[in-house]
């Protein structure tokens, strides 16, 4: 999602960190259990009261990468009626996920300072 080292010490690519937070809502779905990539969709929505949701056509190309990162683990579910592919959290992608958060959690107090100042300012 960013480039490491410390906070301030690099530059910040938005577009990079956009993209990411794609990957971190199927993680933290995924730290709940097991889920099939609908699933998974549903969760996200669900949780963040529908501000986050997958268009069509973006969460399957995704969870195949992350799968291919070593980040997710999928199975193809024997249960009746029509297979689906269930993924689970892989070791790294837990360890990427609480990395991953600490960094967002970096990133959004530095943006919330920036529009409490701008908030301060007067017109």
């Amino acid at each position: 999602m960013s480039k490491p080292g410390p906070p301030g010490d690099q530059e910040f690519d938005a577009q990079g960190f956009a993209r990411g937070i794609h990957e971190l809502l199927v993680l933290a779905a995924l730290r709940e259990g097991p889920r099939h990539g609908y699933q998974i969709a549903l969760d996200v929505e669900a949780h963040s009261n529908g501000v986050f949701r997958f268009r069509h056509g973006t969460l399957y190309p995704l969870l195949h990468r992350m799968e291919a990162n070593g980040f997710i683990q999928g199975r193809w579910s024997s249960g009746a009626g029509r297979r689906k592919k269930v993924y689970s959290l892989t070791d790294l992608g837990r360890q990427h996920l609480g990395g991953e958060t600490n960094r967002v959690e970096e990133i959004l107090a530095g943006l919330m300072r920036m529009l409490r100042r701008a908030r301060e300012v007067p017109a």
